[in-house]
């Protein structure tokens, strides 16, 4: 496989999803331009990341998946030849939900996954979680890949990115809002070496309130065959300004050291693991909720 061009959308929201959608075309198409395989949107790009905390405005802002605004960029990455990982704040019952669409380059829907661990201590207490991880295999010009995704939160969870690489995911798509930093950027370095599998974040630029740019990629090939000795495994973290960035992917690169490496699914003892899944654990710490929808 040739390198896979994964390009971050670090765009600036406007003030309404008609402006969002437009900019986000253009953006679209400028990283064809530049090459991409994989367009990435940050997180719920048609609202930019604006929760109201009235559940009858929150409705009236989320947009359909089979609507006019996700349709566009299914539309589009046919013309483009090229796949669009649109986020979106999605119209769902009881809530909206915040969602991802991954489009093929022939405008073919392979992936759609809800986060699953919204933040529910804050704004997003107003919507609907998901309910799984999924893995899907995705045609791209430089030949299939199998792509997962988790969103801004899920990335705190090191079981979220366990579940992709245990279903076979090579690629992993997260769009994001929020300050990127150091103990973040960690996070998603240490989910990309954990698994052996690349991790590309989207993240708004700075000037978007809470949010700095930093997108990154990292792909989780820590020590190379070669005997050369540990590598920086990331690819490329954007400044805080606007704009369209490209990070090239060596995938067979990646699949080498996955198929030889000690890490992901090699060595584990899942039946050590039973805790991780008891509801009734006591931890040491106070939880905080503040969901509205149950």
């Amino acid at each position: 496989m040739n390198s896979l061009k994964i390009a971050l959308l670090q765009l600036m929201p406007g003030e309404n999803e008609t402006e969002n959608l437009e900019k986000g075309i253009f953006a679209c198409r400028k990283a064809k331009e530049m090459g991409a395989d994989i367009a990435l949107f940050p997180e719920m790009w048609n609202v930019g990341y604006n929760i109201p905390q009235n559940a009858e405005i929150l409705k009236t802002m989320a947009t359909a998946r089979d609507g006019d605004f996700v349709q566009t960029y299914r539309k589009l990455a046919k013309e483009l030849d090229m796949a669009i990982a649109i986020a979106y704040m999605e119209s769902f019952d009881p809530q909206p939900r915040n969602s991802v669409t991954l489009f093929d380059r022939h405008g073919a829907e392979v992936l759609h996954y809800a986060k699953v661990h919204t933040c529910d201590f804050g704004d997003e207490c107003m919507l609907y979680p998901g309910e799984d991880f999924y893995v899907a295999d995705l045609d791209t010009a430089k030949g299939d890949i199998k792509v997962g995704a988790m969103i801004c939160y899920d990335r705190e969870f090191p079981e979220s990115g366990r579940i992709l690489m245990l279903k076979g995911a090579e690629l992993v798509l997260v769009p994001n809002a929020c300050p990127m930093e150091i103990n973040r950027l960690s996070q998603l370095r240490g989910r990309a070496y954990e698994n052996m599998y690349v991790i590309a974040t989207c993240n708004y630029p700075q000037g978007k309130p809470d949010c700095n740019g930093h997108s990154s990629v990292f792909d989780g090939v820590a020590y190379p065959l070669d005997g050369s000795g540990p590598r920086d495994t990331c690819l490329l973290e954007t400044p805080g300004e606007e704009g369209v960035y490209i990070a090239d992917v060596d995938m067979d690169f990646v699949r080498e050291y996955r198929n030889s490496e000690v890490h992901g699914n090699a060595y584990r003892r899942p039946w050590k693991y039973s805790i991780l899944t008891e509801e009734t654990v006591t931890a040491p710490f106070i939880r905080k909720d503040n969901r509205k929808i149950k």
